[in-house]
């Protein structure tokens, strides 16, 4: 069977501009390359038509992020913030409100003889201090309570 020969061949797809619907005589947000501003602010942005230097040097910053340091009543392998060597910390016993509460505690108890006084020989009722043993600095605390 043959096509009827009264039906015109199909075109072409229509344009983009046809198909969108963009009226070519309404001004453009921003010049049409090739057409010179006409002064009605239609001026291109200041990036428009300024080309980069092709070879810009990038500074690259490397930060690095030290976790922080959760001391307990165990010695702490870190680096000292103020000597900056990597250490283990050193640590000191002190009296703190675990022990004299304890204390008191045993008071009430009847313990008034001096058996009240046994929390402060016993390091684990104690808070402790983390020292450097490099420069001595007091690096962090752990409290009881």
């Amino acid at each position: 069977m043959s096509a009827p020969s009264g039906n015109p061949a199909p075109s072409a797809p229509p344009s983009y501009d046809e198909a969108v619907g963009i009226n070519m005589n309404y001004p453009h947000p921003y010049p049409v390359p090739g057409q010179k501003p006409d002064g009605k602010g239609m001026n291109p942005p200041p990036h428009m038509g300024q080309h980069q230097p092709a070879n810009n040097p990038i500074t690259v910053q490397t930060v690095y992020v030290q976790q922080p340091v959760l001391f307990y009543d165990r010695p702490v392998q870190m680096c000292c913030p103020s000597c900056n060597q990597v250490i283990v910390t050193r640590l000191s016993y002190d009296s703190g409100a675990l022990t004299w509460l304890s204390c008191g505690g045993l008071c009430l108890l009847g313990c008034i003889a001096g058996c009240c006084l046994i929390p402060f020989c016993i390091d684990a009722l104690k808070d402790v201090d983390h020292t450097c043993p490099k420069c001595n600095a007091l690096i962090g605390s752990y409290k009881r309570l």
